[in-house]
């Protein structure tokens, strides 16, 4: 993608994203206060350390994180690197269906105890990181690889060091820290598809191998300067105006020149693609320096490259046998990661780390999508062919710094304080530093519409033809997002202890800021003189736009703009919190947490034209009447502040049918805010779902009161069980409604609901099967369920819904997860079989009439089985989806006699995952 080219038309907008920072502090008279979450220190009875017992390899790596659950101050729960490893999950989003209460939606976004992603929110080591989303705020969570990740921290009960913008849970991916030791290790490997073996592609770039275009597909510098010159509208009328030209003709070879710079060579065809490769490398090293420093470091890299063919059926409800679609696609993804660590430890008190990380995730994507609608049925022998081409490359930079401090024995010896400062001795200072920037880049979407013959009765394509005579028949677009997010915060620990008493009292506060712009340029190609049955359409698409077809004036073809360009925005959000938290523990048998977190939350978003040359390029600006203006801004601008309570009581004993057990009660307030797009009155085009959305300045905050109740045993032997219930009630909560539409287009409009709860009970448990008989030794189980009801009571706001009360979109009644492990008594094998199943889901809501459609059960099943021949070596074979599941979507039709029918609306294949890698290590 050319950016520098999207950022000349920004500045030429006279409006930079920096603005939007100041103008939102105009509006709201902000303050810019820092802030950061807290830590409390560790209350906990000193037999903890009974559950670090040696076990086999997954019940070591769950064992090593069940002190770090059994002494947070509020319910967490953990995810480590041993058990993700074990088994398999390649993405962070893949990795957290493991835990309870959590379904993945679209590969990428996390719905925890049935709450959508909008009501989850994700930090990076504790510090808030962009979205290269285009049109939402959230971390596609696909784009983070496990290969950088320690653990991960799911809380999903609020308290006051965490930010108050979530609803279903708070997520922290923690990354890989300094080694103890000299670390190095690589791995290499390889992996299929059983659905995946003939592919589609097309000609591309030189350096697609490394995910990212080389400028074959991106914005000419010719077009990008057409668009200066003829001041945002390239259509041959407006060029001969412009120019001044002496005739139309004059200014049609001109516009046939600039249609020259497309990247026209977009024919599809098969290739045999190449098995999954698969590499990491790590290397690391801790050094001991004089007066007990310590100075280490990490650095990593990896790449990951696969093919995957997608087969798809969607079916209309009303008429599932004659309009039906069918698409073959196919998506080369390519994955690259690079980290680098570096940590100073001063002493055991005092330690500095920075980290550095860099993602980029690619996925070239050619699908042939064959349709019939109303106006070309199946049974008719006519449809519609699109072949599209889309090339999205994502990256997402962090740089972070971060400190923990405390003035301890060592320190205040260190400083000659000890008698002066010795009332502060145990006070502890945690601050970090975070630089982030998220990108995503599309410098080409093709689609190409062509005419079919077909067979009446299957629907199999008999011959095809461009629909060129349509001018346009081929649409171009250009999509550039730039998303960046500077952190800082602290926290500041005070502990004391009186007689039975220990005493915890901290504060903090946390600052954030993010800024962003989306451009996007669309443009059309057809001809306005040849007819649809001209000899010319029926070649190939490469064919039918070479230079010699192209260019000659017989031929009328001709580009055109979208001078519109409703899609393009710049926003800006902030957020200044402070928060004070007590930590009570008494005799090791009850801790009360009490806190107040304050937040004040500034937004704005600005829809943008930036092909706009002849007025404001932000419209709601041109008006000369001030007050206009002025109304304008107070749409589009968006502040509150409000303080969010929390409490949480725990009671601790032992031999209580275990030899540890916590029974936790806690209390939270949250909120959930508006997305950034949400708040304008315009509409958008969301790429995710291929709907339009309608946003809507009326739409306010979400406000939440969570209710939980834990009971955990915890088992000497490494075993553990839990039981959970929780219970939320949410005013106001935002949801996607449908809107009015077209019969062939979807629209969704942002409205917020009366009213919803939810409530469930979530199990989970841990056990090694070795006491139930001897041959059982080397066996464990491990799952968690979820069982939850919940609804949402949409009211006046939405547009005549079919059901006015229903279920929460994307949440599943029954969440399932168990893993069968097996380690043998040697060390040299160990093998897992997991499964994870979701029942029932709402994918979308109907209006006047039309029925809910709602997403299948998902029954995956996957094994992992790892072999030890050395303790260097590791080989690793995974097989993934055993089941051979289908993602299926169902709409209920009913007839006029009132009978019903199961419409199966869409249908993708995903096939079966295989891979083997071996790993060296020392």
């Amino acid at each position: 993608m050319n950016s520098k080219q999207f950022s000349t038309h920004l500045a030429r907008a006279g409006f930079s994203v920096s603005l939007l920072s100041a103008l939102i502090s105009v509006s709201a008279v902000a303050q810019d206060d820092d802030s950061a979450p807290t830590q409390p220190p560790v209350m906990a009875p000193p037999v903890m350390e009974e559950l670090l017992v040696t076990g086999g390899r997954l019940m070591s790596g769950a064992e090593s994180l069940a002190v770090e659950r059994q002494e947070a101050a509020v319910a967490t729960d953990l995810l480590g690197a041993d058990q993700i490893s074990r088994i398999g999950d390649s993405t962070v989003a893949l990795a957290l269906t493991r835990v309870p209460g959590v379904t993945l939606v679209d590969g990428k976004f996390v719905f925890v105890r049935g709450l959508g992603e909008r009501y989850s929110n994700t930090t990076l080591n504790g510090a808030m990181v962009p979205s290269p989303d285009l049109s939402r705020n959230v971390l596609p969570l696909d784009i983070i690889p496990t290969s950088i990740v320690d653990s991960l921290a799911i809380q999903k009960v609020p308290s006051a060091d965490k930010p108050a913008a979530f609803g279903g849970g708070s997520v922290d991916i923690r990354t890989t820290s300094i080694p103890d030791d000299i670390l190095f290790n690589i791995e290499l490997g390889t992996g299929t598809n059983t659905a995946s073996s003939d592919f589609l592609t097309y000609t591309g770039g030189e350096d697609d191998r490394w995910g990212s275009d080389d400028g074959a597909r991106a914005l000419s510098p010719q077009l990008s300067a057409a668009l200066d010159q003829y001041r945002g509208d390239v259509s041959i009328n407006n060029i001969n105006t412009v120019a001044r030209l002496d005739s139309i003709e004059d200014a049609a070879a001109i516009n046939r020149q600039l249609a020259a710079g497309l990247n026209r060579d977009i024919s599809p065809r098969e290739t045999s693609g190449e098995p999954d490769i698969e590499a990491e490398i790590n290397l690391g090293n801790n050094y001991y320096l004089p007066n007990d420093m310590e100075f280490g470091f990490l650095a990593g890299a990896a790449y990951d490259s696969s093919w995957r063919n997608r087969e798809v059926v969607q079916r209309r409800f009303q008429d599932p046998e004659n309009q039906v679609v069918t698409e073959d696609e196919t998506v080369n993804s390519v994955d690259i990661s690079g980290n680098l660590s570096f940590g100073l430890r001063l002493n055991a008190e005092n330690s500095i780390e920075t980290t550095s990380i860099w993602l980029r995730n690619t996925d070239d994507e050619v699908s042939v999508r064959d349709y019939f609608n109303a106006n070309r049925l199946l049974s008719d022998g006519q449809g519609f062919r699109n072949t599209e081409l889309r090339y999205e490359q994502r990256e997402l930079e962090v740089h972070q710094v971060h400190g923990e401090h405390e003035l301890g024995w060592d320190t205040l010896d260190a400083l000659g304080l000890s008698d002066s400062l010795d009332f502060l001795r145990g006070l502890s200072f945690d601050w970090y530093i975070s630089d982030s920037e998220a990108s995503t880049d599309l410098p080409n979407e093709v689609n190409a519409l062509s005419l079919t013959v077909t067979d009446p009765q299957t629907g199999e394509v008999q011959s095809s033809a461009f629909s060129g005579a349509n001018n346009t028949a081929a649409s171009y677009r250009y999509s550039d997002l730039r998303d960046y997010v500077d952190s800082n915060g602290f926290t500041i620990t005070m502990p004391a202890t009186l007689g039975n008493w220990e005493f915890a009292l901290s504060g903090g506060m946390d600052y954030w800021q993010k800024s962003r712009t989306y451009e996007q340029y669309e443009f059309y190609l057809g001809s306005t003189t040849l007819g649809n049955s001209d000899p010319l359409f029926t070649q190939d698409l490469s064919s039918i736009l070479a230079d010699d077809n192209l260019l000659d004036p017989a031929n009328g073809f001709q580009v055109t703009n979208n001078s519109g360009n409703a899609n393009s925005y710049v926003a800006a959000n902030k957020v200044n919190a402070a928060f004070g938290q007590l930590d009570m523990t008494w005799d090791y048998t009850w801790r009360l947490v009490i806190g107040s977190r304050w937040e004040d939350y500034q937004q704005v978003n600005l829809p943008w034209n930036p092909v706009n040359y002849d007025g404001s390029q932000f419209p709601g600006m041109e008006s000369p009447d001030p007050q206009v203006v002025a109304d304008y801004f107070q749409e589009v601008t968006y502040t509150e502040d409000d303080v969010y309570n929390s409490v949480a009581l725990t009671w601790m004993t032992q031999d209580f049918w275990a030899e540890d057990f916590q029974l936790r009660a806690s209390f939270g307030e949250t909120t959930v805010r508006p997305d950034l797009r949400e708040i304008s009155g315009s509409s958008y085009f969301d790429p995710i779902t291929d709907i339009v959305v309608n946003g809507n300045p009326d739409v306010v905050p979400s406000q939440i009161d969570n209710f939980d109740l834990r009971a955990e045993w915890f088992f000497s032997g490494g075993d553990n069980f839990t039981l959970s219930m929780f219970y939320k009630d949410i005013v106001n909560p935002i949801e996607q409604f449908e809107g009015a539409a077209t019969d062939d287009n979807i629209r969704a409009e942002i409205h917020n609901g009366d009213s919803a709860e939810l409530y469930g009970l979530e199990v989970e448990f841990l056990k090694s099967l070795g006491d139930m008989a001897a041959v059982l030794d080397p066996f464990f189980v491990q799952g968690n369920f979820t069982f939850m009801d919940q609804e949402l009571v949409a009211g006046n706001n939405a547009d005549a819904p079919t059901n006015p009360i229903r279920p929460l979109q994307g949440a599943s009644d029954v969440v399932s997860n168990l893993i069968l492990g097996y380690d043998s008594s040697d060390g040299m094998h160990s093998a897992t079989l997991s499964y994870n199943s979701f029942s029932e889901r709402l994918f979308f809501a109907g209006r006047n009439g039309a029925p809910d459609s709602f997403e299948q059960p998902f029954h995956s099943l996957d094994f992992t089985y790892s072999f030890y021949p050395s303790d260097n070596f590791t080989v690793k074979l995974k097989v993934k989806n055993l089941l051979d599941e289908n993602l299926v979507i169902e709409r209920t039709n009913t007839a006029s006699d009132g009978s019903t029918q199961d419409v199966e609306i869409y249908n993708q294949e995903r096939g079966q995952d295989l891979s083997l890698s071996v790993q060296y290590r020392f």
